[in-house]
């Protein structure tokens, strides 16, 4: 089974920039879809970005103009490149990959993969 590997996150005063990166341990053959989701403390997970082995981007609305999702295909690599953060995008960050752009954004979707996850907080 394909492991995710997360790499970054941190602490970061608010306005400042973090990158995180997820390395696959081989490149997903039914998952095309590889990204980020994000869980606050309290609150539900929601998807952040993602990107299709094709290079098809989805963000959501919230990380839009502050966040850039990219990826090295011959590393199997994606990185998210996280800049004018805000308090407010404090949460894990979990790497994950799926069959399909609406299977990564599931609640609940049984054939995506996950990362450990990595603490992102943006401090006031």
């Amino acid at each position: 089974q394909v492991q995710l590997a997360e790499s970054g996150g941190g602490l970061v005063q608010a306005g400042g920039s973090l990158r995180l990166s997820c390395a696959a341990s081989e490149r997903p053959t039914s998952n095309q879809v590889m990204g980020w989701l994000r869980q606050a403390p309290g609150k539900e997970r929601e998807f952040v970005a993602a990107i299709s082995w094709y290079g098809t981007i989805y963000y959501s609305d919230s990380v839009r103009d502050r966040f850039t999702i990219s990826k090295d295909n011959a590393k199997t690599t994606v990185h998210l490149q996280m800049n004018r953060l805000k308090p407010e995008d404090t949460a894990v960050y979990y790497c994950a990959t799926a069959a399909t752009i609406q299977l990564f954004r599931a609640r609940d979707s049984p054939g995506r993969l996950w990362g450990q996850g990595t603490q992102v907080t943006v401090a006031s």
